[in-house]
């Protein structure tokens, strides 16, 4: 669906006559995770690692084949984890483990995460509709603040007027138990690294993200919830 909808997207759009396509893809087209001291950046190799992933690289690159055919300009925008309003998965776990005062595991975890509030995201993708250097361009972007988890749970316990219940369990293993429960993927996304470089993004499009991390997680979490 990812690609075949996209492709078709493409086609209608460029015979109605419509100029630009910004595309939201994801970083994870680049791999699960990054080395230390090594971010990625927007021309590094792709290696998407799951079915995700890989039908937003094919749809990333149908929409470039439909673009080269027909004059369509094409931006695509490949963010990281993604936290505000609506999030789910790992992000949304998080919330609920702090917001009900549970005791979180992470606290021996030392690792590295980019992440970029939906405000920051959105912000980006006006300027791409805008900005006349974004076509012909894919986009990686972030807060500017990479943290750790522990770090994070913290940031939103701080947001919520919560204690950040954090236990030193050593990664390892944490990774055992998320291979004894079949849930490596989601225990790796918790304590692994993944950090991006939105530098070239930044100078591309003369954009800096309006909302910086403590500034999200408050407008996220600073309203009570269930």
């Amino acid at each position: 669906m990812n690609v075949e909808g996209t492709r078709r997207l493409a086609r209608q759009a460029a015979q109605s006559g419509v100029r630009r396509l910004v595309f939201l893809s994801t970083v994870k087209v680049h791999g699960e995770s990054t080395s230390p001291g090594r971010p990625w950046n927007a021309n590094d190799e792709a290696r998407p690692q799951d079915a995700y992933s890989r039908s937003k690289w094919e749809a990333e690159q149908s929409l470039w084949n439909e673009a080269a055919g027909s004059g369509l300009e094409v931006v695509v925008v490949r963010p990281p984890l993604v936290y505000g309003p609506g999030v789910r998965a790992n992000m949304e776990r998080l919330r609920r483990w702090v917001a009900q005062g549970l005791p979180i595991p992470l606290g021996s975890v030392d690792n590295r995460r980019s992440l970029v509030a939906l405000d920051n995201l959105v912000d980006l993708l006006a300027r791409c509709i805008e900005h006349a250097d974004a076509p012909g361009h894919s986009f990686l972007v972030s807060d500017g603040q990479d943290l750790s988890t522990p770090e994070l749970v913290c940031a939103m316990a701080s947001a919520m007027g919560r204690p950040a219940r954090l236990l030193p369990v050593p990664p390892a293993c944490l990774r055992l138990a998320g291979w004894l429960t079949a849930r490596s993927a989601e225990v790796e996304r918790l304590v692994g690294s993944l950090v991006v470089d939105p530098g070239p993004t930044h100078t591309t499009l003369g954009w800096q993200p309006p909302v910086t991390v403590t500034q999200g997680l408050n407008r996220w979490l600073g309203e009570p919830r269930p």
